[in-house]
This record gives structure tokens, C-alpha cells and sequence, in this order.
């Protein structure tokens, strides 16, 4: 004969067991967009200034060209790789399609095949010597963020390079149907790269190579071929920023792009994309791009230094990744 008093307890305990189960599943899901949520709500009640449409505006034009760049090196980390030299590829593309861009010298088509060839030339470099090389991604990428940087500034004799054609300013001025031609670009390259690993072969291997790169062999899976094609990839989204950046500031920099790897790759983890490989999605750090954009612009209007900007956000990427490390060790 069963005890009721047994049953109503068990029934509890399972109950109480099935909501902390079902309220974790909502926090790995939606937990990332709830902190932006939040943080925007916050500084609402902070700023007056926040919640117009020209800032919210400002806020997504300037994080656009981050997070463009955080997508190529959010499909890097997934394999486990790291990408140092995102914003030296970024200096090299600007400085050399700007001295393609000169007004009345070349379509404009010129500058940014140019640009897009270059971006796309130093992911394969990079992806080469990861893949077939054997050398650690850090390594390989660590030289191209010294050579990348070091020829962009022999190719502009250190200087900058200005007068461009207004058909180049466009793609980093422009404005179509009143929205910043940057975050359209920002949306699209978002859709393109989320369609990529959700939807297509080249996703699927992509997380199988960060899930277990030996598996993946086994498998009949190129390793080696798709490493480079994501190298490649994130060079490409490299050299889209680093043009559209260019045409902003309207002018070829060498020094651009400055610590623009460490942003992109903040991006990425507190987006929820795991640095041991296998996690990670565009979606998640889009919006971990946003929380960097936001907190920037947040505290901007709040008048706060910058240097302790720079604190918060070191202090974001650290509880990122110690809550990627706690989620790894329950798995």
C-alpha cells in the first residue's frame, strides 16, 4: 500500500527536479540575450540618450565591423584554432585598397576585389600552415599579425592614405533606406555565416572538427581541406570590416585595427562559444558583440573613462570563460 505523504514528496522532489532542469535549458538558450536585454534596460533608466534611434544606431554601426570579424574567428574556435591576426590583415587590406581607391583612377569594383583578395590570401596562408604545416594556430597566426602589420606599414611608408573615390566612402558612410550601410552588411554577413555552419556541409564538418579532429579523420571527413576553408573564410570577413572601416574614417590607415583579434574573439566566447572547440553559434556572438557594443556606448554617455571600460570588459571575457569552463566540466 503506497504512503501518500511518500508519494506527495516524490512528486515534489521530481517537480521541483524538472523545473531547475527546464530553467537551465532556458539559460543556455536565451541566457546570452536576456544579459543584453538586461543591460539595455539598464542603461535606459541610466542615459536618457540610450534608447534613441541614432544612438541605438551608432551602437550597431560601430560593433558591425567587429562583429563581422567575430564570425569568421567564431568558426575558428569551433575547430579549437585561435585567429591572432584579424586586425593586421585588416591594416593591410585597408592600406591597399585605399591606394586602389583614388577618385577617377578605378571602378570601385577594383579596390574591393582587391581587398577581398588579399583578406582571403592571408586566411589561406594562415589555414596552410595551421592545416598542412602542423603548427599550432597561435603560432601561425601570430606571424601573420606581425608580417600582416609590418607590410602594411612598408606598403603605406608608415603613413596614411587618404582622397577616395565616393563610391568607396559609400560602403562605410552610405545609407540605404535610412539604415547604415555597415549594418546591413553586418545582417547579412550574419545570415550568410549562421545559414553556413546551421545549415551545410561545411557546418556540420566544422563541429565535428572541434568536437574530436581525430573522430573526424575517421570519419572521411578533410580536415585538413575545411580547416583551410575556414581560415580562408574568416580572412575574407577580415578584409570586408577593414574596407568598410577604411571608408568610414575615409581614409587608408596602417595602424588600423588595433587590437581588433582580442574584441573579435571577446565577441565570440561571450557569445557562448566554447574555446575547447565544438561550440558556438553566429547568432550567439552577434549578440555577445552587441553586450560590447552597448556596455561601450553605456558607459560613453555615463561619462566613465575608458580605462575602466577596458577593465569591464576583461572582467566579461574572464566570467565567459569560467562559465564555459564550469559547463564543460559537468558535461
Amino acid at each position: 500500500m503506497s504512503n501518500p505523504v511518500s508519494n506527495t514528496v516524490t512528486n515534489a522532489s521530481n517537480n521541483k527536479i524538472a523545473w531547475k532542469e527546464k530553467g537551465s535549458q532556458i539559460a543556455n538558450k536565451y541566457g546570452i540575450f536576456l544579459v543584453l536585454l538586461a543591460m539595455m534596460v539598464m542603461m535606459s533608466f541610466l542615459s536618457e540618450a540610450f534608447l534613441t534611434t541614432q544612438n541605438l544606431f551608432n551602437v550597431v554601426r560601430q560593433i558591425s565591423f567587429i562583429g563581422i570579424v567575430a564570425m569568421g574567428v567564431t568558426m575558428v574556435i569551433i575547430t579549437t584554432g585561435i585567429d591572432l591576426s584579424s586586425g593586421s590583415v585588416i591594416a593591410l587590406v585597408s592600406v591597399v585598397s585605399a591606394s586602389f581607391a583614388h577618385p577617377g583612377e578605378y571602378s570601385v569594383v577594383v579596390p574591393l576585389a582587391i581587398g577581398l583578395g588579399i583578406g582571403a590570401l592571408a586566411g589561406l596562408i594562415n589555414g596552410t600552415i595551421t592545416a598542412k604545416g602542423k603548427i599550432p594556430a597561435f603560432i601561425a597566426t601570430l606571424g601573420m599579425m606581425i608580417a600582416a602589420r609590418g607590410l602594411a606599414l612598408l606598403y603605406s611608408d608608415g603613413r596614411p592614405i587618404p582622397d577616395l573615390s565616393q563610391s568607396f566612402l559609400f560602403i562605410g558612410k552610405g545609407e540605404i533606406m535610412g539604415i547604415p550601410f555597415p549594418i546591413i552588411v553586418f545582417i547579412a554577413m550574419g545570415m550568410i555565416s549562421h545559414f553556413m555552419l546551421s545549415k551545410t556541409k561545411f557546418g556540420k564538418y566544422t563541429y565535428a572538427i572541434g568536437g574530436n579532429e581525430q573522430a573526424a579523420r575517421i570519419c572521411g571527413i578533410y580536415v585538413d581541406r575545411y580547416k583551410i576553408m575556414i581560415y580562408t573564410y574568416a580572412g575574407l570577413l577580415a578584409a570586408i570590416a577593414g574596407m568598410m572601416l577604411t571608408a568610414r574614417i575615409s581614409v587608408g590607415q596602417p595602424s588600423m585595427g588595433n587590437m581588433f583579434e582580442l574584441d573579435a574573439i571577446a565577441a565570440a566566447v561571450i557569445g557562448g562559444t566554447s574555446l575547447s572547440g565544438g561550440v558556438g553559434t553566429i547568432g550567439g556572438t552577434m549578440i555577445g558583440a552587441l553586450i560590447i557594443g552597448v556596455l561601450n556606448n553605456g558607459l560613453d554617455l555615463l561619462g566613465v573613462s575608458s580605462y575602466w571600460q577596458q577593465i569591464l570588459k576583461g572582467i566579461i571575457i574572464v566570467s565567459a570563460v569560467l562559465i564555459d569552463a564550469r559547463k564543460n566540466k559537468k558535461s
